[in-house]
């Protein structure tokens, strides 16, 4: 070990010290020493380290190095699991503010962050394609049957994600205020799970707009099975470039990747393609601890030009565009609950996303689920449903419409999204 190394694993030493309050954790070296850190609680993990080079890494930006170092087999886990150690983490994260490093780091990134957030056209398509076109069957390895690639509604704790994710579609439903016929924007179809929904239960007609071409692929052979081609068309566009007027407009699970810089031509948007009398719902990731920056390990492997918002960013941009906010809900649980259905799923099928990829993909992609199911849980993140309107009586005065609605609809529901036998998932998979 070489003197570089040495300071830095006693600084090492002196930031875990600093961080592990709450909870047990035994820390290996490379030379297989251990130390103890934290009050003797739970989660207890025993990690080790087997490259000394990690040291100075770590030390100065650990979110980052500690994923790469589980990614590529450098920290293994020897007591424990993933979840335990990110559990521990993530429950002691506010510690590190604490150490003038990661303080200035920090402050940093915060700075570039309209750089990090630059979500141009161009570069809105290549960051959408590292992440959603990946591959189809990987997304069916732990999706529910719809593919929902959102958070699931937990109206009831006991619900199965397939009823969650139902539920979801009727809770936005009930908040878009549907009429038979209506002209439906829907911004990040995704898969096209709500697009089928609001063709199927209100015989909308609906434009889903997607930046994935694997996405819309699979998007147009579900419609098409379903019998919807004439009602629901899927385009590869970017929402800068769609005009029209729809009398509702949905965006789920999409706004995480618009960025700071662009939430005003965002909502702008929405102000000129909604009808005077529409209504429009934004469901989307956000943050209770105010504007900030999105974690470097998620920035780097997950989602490029990504950021959930605090909504005193969101709601100055609104204002600026002359919206009405109509309603708005926190959700705050239900992403860590829909989150961990996903992990134990892709968990089930790990074998399968390893000959798709690789063990190192399949160790990303267990630390990207876990990670975010613990900023649920512990890192203030949670989901928000906006609603919008132009006309100020666009909405009834009170909230009763949803409770009614929603019962119709779940009255009404079949159950899981039906699927067509030329629909359903390869039998390979």
């Amino acid at each position: 070990m070489n003197i570089i190394e040495k300071g830095s694993l006693l600084a090492l030493n002196r930031m875990l010290r600093a961080l592990v309050k709450r909870g047990s954790l035994v820390f290996i070296d490379a030379e297989g020493r251990r130390r103890e850190y934290g009050d003797g609680g739970a989660p207890r993990v025993a990690l080790r380290l087997s490259d000394p080079a990690l040291y100075p890494a770590l030390f100065l930006n650990p979110e980052l190095k500690a994923g790469e170092a589980y990614m590529d087999g450098a920290l293994t886990i020897e007591e424990g699991r993933l979840r335990d150690l990110l559990r521990l983490f993530h429950q002691n994260a506010a510690n590190l503010r604490t150490r003038p490093a990661r303080r200035a780091l920090h402050e940093g990134a915060k700075r570039l962050r309209r750089f990090y957030q630059h979500n141009a056209t161009g570069r809105a398509r290549k960051n959408a394609a590292r992440h959603y076109d990946l591959s189809n069957d990987l997304y069916r390895l732990f999706l529910d049957e719809g593919l929902n690639y959102s958070c699931a509604y937990f109206s009831d704790p006991a619900m199965s994600l397939e009823e969650a994710q139902r539920a979801k579609l009727r809770h936005v439903a009930s908040k878009l205020l549907m009429k038979p016929g209506a002209r439906v924007l829907d911004i990040g179809c995704g898969w096209g799970a709500m697009a089928f929904y609001l063709a199927e239960q209100f015989d909308a007609r609906v434009v889903g707009i997607t930046l994935s071409t694997e996405q819309k692929a699979l998007a147009d052979q579900r419609a098409a099975a379903r019998g919807l081609s004439g009602k629901v068309e899927f385009r590869l566009a970017d929402y800068r470039e769609i005009g029209g007027r729809f009398d509702r407009i949905v965006s789920i699970g999409m706004f995480e990747h618009v960025g700071v810089p662009y939430y005003d031509v965002f909502f702008r948007k929405i102000h000129d393609l909604l009808a005077e009398d529409g209504v429009a719902l934004l469901h989307a990731i956000g943050r209770k601890d105010g504007p900030d920056v999105t974690g470097a390990w998620i920035r780097k492997y997950i989602f490029p030009g990504g950021y959930s918002p605090s909504l005193s960013e969101v709601f100055a941009a609104v204002e600026r565009r002359r919206l009405w906010v109509t309603d708005v809900e926190i959700l705050r649980m239900h992403y860590a609950q829909t989150l961990r259905e996903w992990s134990r799923r892709f968990e089930a099928r790990r074998d399968e996303a390893q000959k798709m990829f690789d063990e190192r993909f399949c160790r990303m992609w267990e630390f990207y689920l876990t990670t975010s199911e613990f900023a649920f849980r512990h890192g203030g993140h949670m989901v928000f449903q906006m609603q919008m309107a132009k006309s100020v009586d666009a909405v009834p005065l009170t909230r009763d419409y949803l409770g009614e609605t929603e019962r119709s609809l779940a009255a009404r529901d079949s159950g899981p999204p039906r699927l067509r036998q030329a629909e359903k998932r390869p039998a390979a998979l």
